[in-house]
C-alpha cells in the first residue's frame, strides 16, 4: 500500500499528518525542519520496487500505531533522485530516521513488522530489553573494550538461548573479524537466515569485511601520508590512506580524510569519497558516535 500510489494510510495516519509524500523542493521543510520537533522517518521507494510494496503497509501500520510519536515521509526516487543520491542510498527500500535536522539511524530492505517495530521503538522510545538482547549488549560492550575472546563467549551464550538471533550472529562474526579471522567471520555470516540478510547488524559486518579486504591490498601507509602532506590535492593517495586507516581501526582519521576530499572536490572519481564514507558508516553501525558525527558533517557539506 503506497501513499504515493493514491491509497490511504491505515488508521487515519495520513489524515492526521503522520504520513505524507515529499519532493526535492519540500524535503527541507518536511524532513529537516520537522525533525526538530519529532523524529521523521524517510522511506525512499520507487513504483517498480517489489520489496518497497512489501514494506509500505508494514511501516505505515507501525507508524500509525506509534500514535504520533514519529512521522513518515515517503520519497519516490524515480521522480526525486537527488536527496537519495546525496545520502548514499544505493538500494531500496531504504528508511532513514532524522532527528534535530540530522540523519541518526536507518535500515534497508523489506523488514518484517517485528523488526520495523523495534526500529521505531529505538527512535521514539525503546521497549524493554529481552534476556538475549541483554546478553548481546554485554557482548557489544566486550567488543568495544577490545576483548574479542570474551565477546565471542558472550555472543555464543546468546545464541544458545536464541540460535537465530541475528544480532548475536553478527556480533560473533564481528568478534572473529576483529580478531583477524576473516574467513571465520564470512562462515558465520553464511548462517544468517535469508530473511534476515539485510538486517542492519548483518550489513554492518559485511561492510566491515569489505573495508578489511580493501585495506589488505594497500601498501605502506606512511608513504601514502607523505604523498598527501606533499600534495593535499592528491585525492587518490588521500583516499587510499583513509581506507588503510579504517582497516587499522583509526576510524576518525579515516573519516576526516574522506570528508576532506568531499570538501575539496565532491565529485572526484564519481563521488568515491562520499561512497566510501557511506560504507564506513554502514560498517560502524547507524548509532555509532562516529557514524552520527560523520553523517552530520557530511550533511553539512552536501546541503550547505
Amino acid at each position: 500500500m503506497l501513499i504515493g500510489a493514491g491509497q490511504a494510510a491505515p488508521n487515519g495516519a495520513a489524515a492526521d499528518g503522520a504520513i505524507k509524500d515529499t519532493t526535492t523542493q519540500t524535503f527541507a521543510k518536511d524532513v529537516i525542519e520537522e525533525s526538530r520537533n519529532q523524529p521523521v522517518l524517510v522511506d525512499f521507494w520507487a513504483p517498480w520496487c517489489g520489496p518497497c510494496k512489501q514494506l509500505a503497509p508494514v511501516i505505515e501500520k507501525v507508524v500509525a500505531k506509534a500514535g504520533g510519536k514519529v512521522k513518515l515521509v515517503k520519497m519516490n526516487i524515480d521522480e526525486h533522485p537527488g536527496v537519495a543520491g546525496q545520502l548514499g542510498i544505493q538500494s531500496i527500500p531504504a528508511v532513514i530516521a532524522f532527528q534535530n535536522g540530522q540523519p541518526v539511524d536507518g535500515f534497508m530492505g523489506a523488514l518484517p513488522e517485528s523488526q520495523v517495530q523495534a526500529f521505531i521503538d529505538r527512535i521514539a522510545g525503546p521497549a524493554g530489553p529481552q534476556p538475549a538482547d541483554e546478553i548481546v549488549a554485554a557482548g557489544e560492550e566486550a567488543l568495544a573494550n577490545g576483548d574479542f575472546v570474551l565477546a565471542e563467549q558472550i555472543f555464543a551464550e546468546a545464541l544458545g538461548l536464541e540460535p537465530d538471533n541475528v544480532k548475536a550472529l553478527a556480533g560473533l562474526a564481528r568478534a572473529r573479524l576483529e580478531g583477524g579471522a576473516i574467513d571465520d567471520a564470512k562462515a558465520i555470516l553464511e548462517q544468517v537466515p535469508a530473511d534476515k540478510a539485510k538486517d542492519p547488524a548483518v550489513l554492518a559486518v559485511k561492510a566491515q569485511l569489505d573495508v578489511a579486504e580493501q585495506a589488505a591490498g594497500l601498501g605502506d601507509l606512511a608513504e601514502l601520508a607523505a604523498k598527501v602532506e606533499a600534495n593535499p590535492k592528491d585525492h587518490q593517495s588521500r583516499y587510499d590512506l583513509a581506507v588503510g586507516l579504517a582497516g587499522k581501526g583509526k576510524r576518525e582519521e579515516a573519516m576526516d580524510h574522506l570528508l576532506e576530499i568531499v570538501r575539496r572536490e565532491r565529485g572526484w572519481n564519481e563521488e568515491a569519497a562520499r561512497k566510501q564514507l557511506v560504507q564506513l558508516f554502514e560498517a560502524w553501525g547507524p548509532t555509532d558516535e562516529l557514524t552520527l558525527q560523520g553523517r552530520r558533517r557530511l550533511s553539512s557539506l552536501l546541503f550547505s
